[in-house]
């Protein structure tokens, strides 16, 4: 029987029973919460990788889009508006930073109930309620790129990670997507992307190619993803993508089906175009001629990843491939809590010229927040992250810095 208003959440509406102190899936107390629901997407069931996304709203295109929309006729040659210096690490006498988000102290009360019993993973004891841990939303910015990351609202926490730089006069990002029927999905992919740009910096600075950079880096954060498992049977996992921006070139490496695509901006640039083929069930029924792209991605299994970066993953190959735009435009890198909702390069184009006509700089961190608030919009069944990275890039010099080098908006809804 499908369960009546009265026996949902009010905050996630999955179904609850009417004895329950709180809500399993959310953490929300429902002793005299209202009952009223809101309307949602079927949630998915377990299994499912790169944080469980729930699958595409509406039906799958059954091709892909050849070519994204024209861009504005004013766009021939997109201009950033970039800014000068880097935002990084704890307040400058110039005031241009924010500091690192710091863990809940210890004692606080509990957000939801007050209580002053919190356990030490981070759940009060009365009510059940999860604590906010800084990573609800971050926002990252430096002088070659821009990322907003968010919980979404339905998951009780953001289980994505992201990290960006600049090298050897190339920007760097990568964004990982914990698998949610891991064991400690947030703390694997914090890892990874950690690990991954580390390795990026350092092989860069010592002169490689991006190619073996990018391929280094893969299997540097897979040894540090693995080295978290207690055994086999206990192995947090994540998803995995990079870009190395710079020298005409996008060079990409992924495990998984976290996602990059290259978003034209005239000027002869190619075509808008995903530079990255997921490592999903549903990728794999379509590339064996099984299922047309509309009935694979309508099924349950959809984002069931076949690549993954976990003790459990077997062996990782890694893999880097190169992509020249010969011309303006902008790189994007996303979780599937994005691309869920604009899966093709055209739609995704379609969204990224009308936020930079809308905002009122027409930065990156704008768009990308104008992005992410179309994934919530649009039911924020997953975590969202994206990464944009103006092509051509800056060539700023930066350290690495990960989503929690600035953090704005509020940490918890």
């Amino acid at each position: 029987m499908e369960p009546t208003a009265a026996t949902r959440c009010p905050g996630c509406t999955e179904a609850v029973s009417a004895d329950d102190q709180f809500c399993e899936a959310c953490g929300r107390f429902l002793h005299g919460a209202s009952s009223t629901a809101r309307p949602s997407a079927p949630h998915p069931g377990p299994g499912d990788g790169g944080g469980s996304a729930a699958a595409s709203p509406g039906p799958e295109k059954e091709e892909k889009a050849a070519s994204a929309p024209p861009p504005p006729a004013d766009s021939t040659a997109w201009e950033w508006d970039l800014p000068s210096t880097v935002a990084y690490g704890p307040p400058s006498a110039a005031g241009g930073a924010v500091p690192e988000p710091e863990p809940k102290r210890a004692g606080a009360p509990c957000v939801e109930c007050g209580a002053a019993e919190i356990s030490e993973d981070g759940y009060c004891e009365r009510c059940g309620v999860r604590q906010p841990s800084g990573r609800e939303h971050l926002e990252i910015e430096i002088a070659g790129a821009a990322g907003v990351s968010d919980r979404g609202l339905r998951y009780r926490r953001n289980e994505d990670a992201m990290a960006v730089a600049t090298a050897a006069g190339k920007v760097i990002a990568v964004v990982c997507d914990g698998v949610s029927s891991a064991p400690r999905p947030e703390e694997a992919s914090k890892v990874a992307a950690d690990t991954g740009a580390a390795m990026l910096v350092a092989q860069l600075t010592a002169g490689a190619d991006p190619q073996t950079a990018t391929r280094a880096a893969l299997a540097r954060a897979a040894r540090a993803v693995t080295a978290l498992a207690d055994s086999p049977y206990d192995a947090p996992a994540c998803t995995y993508v990079s870009v190395v921006v710079g020298d005409g070139t996008v060079t990409v490496g992924w495990a998984g089906d976290s996602r990059a695509y290259w978003i034209s901006g005239g000027g002869g640039a190619r075509p808008s175009t995903a530079l990255t083929v997921d490592d999903s069930w549903a990728a794999q029924m379509v590339q064996r001629g099984l299922m047309t792209r509309a009935q694979a991605y309508a099924d349950h299994r959809a984002h069931t990843v076949t690549a993954w970066l976990g003790a459990d993953a077997g062996e990782v190959t890694p893999r880097a491939e190169t992509f020249r735009p010969g011309g303006s435009g902008v790189v994007v890198v996303c979780s599937d809590g994005l691309w869920n909702y604009l899966p093709e390069a055209a739609e995704l184009a379609e969204a990224v010229h009308g936020a930079r006509s809308r905002c009122a700089s027409g930065s990156p961190l704008e768009i990308a927040r104008s992005l992410v608030r179309t994934a919530l919009e649009a039911g924020g069944h997953d975590n969202v992250t994206v990464v944009l990275i103006p092509f051509p890039p800056g060539d700023a010099e930066t350290p690495p810095a990960r989503a929690e080098a600035l953090v704005r908006g509020e940490t918890g809804r």
